[in-house]
């Protein structure tokens, strides 16, 4: 069975369209496709126990980062900075994702 394809990529910088976390904006860290999951900067902050370690000798309750659904993201248009859907063009035998709301490419 092939990857599925996600409409985001790392480094894009993302809304949160629904959830607990609605609203808030931030950039994709990393992104898991056979989950079709997304790791964004600031979103979806969990409490975490973690056992003393090398890195963290004292342990506790770490606050850090959980995946969010694909679903409940939408990538910011470069021009007006509002959530737009991905449509695809192809430009000099390149495929490109651009922006529906201004028709501006997304990848750099």
């Amino acid at each position: 069975m092939s990857q599925p394809k996600l409409h985001v990529k790392t480094g894009d910088k993302v809304k949160v369209i629904t959830g607990k976390d609605k609203g808030k904006e931030g950039v994709i860290l990393r992104a898991y496709p056979s989950q079709q999951r997304v790791l964004v900067e600031g979103v979806n902050i969990v409490k975490k126990h973690a056992k003393p370690s090398q890195e963290n000798p004292q342990g506790g309750i770490l606050n850090i980062e959980a995946p969010v659904h694909v679903s409940n993201v939408m990538p910011l248009d470069p021009k007006s900075g509002e959530p737009t859907r991905v449509g695809f063009k192809v430009e000099n035998g390149k495929k490109v994702r651009i922006a529906k709301k201004s028709g501006e490419p997304l990848d750099k």
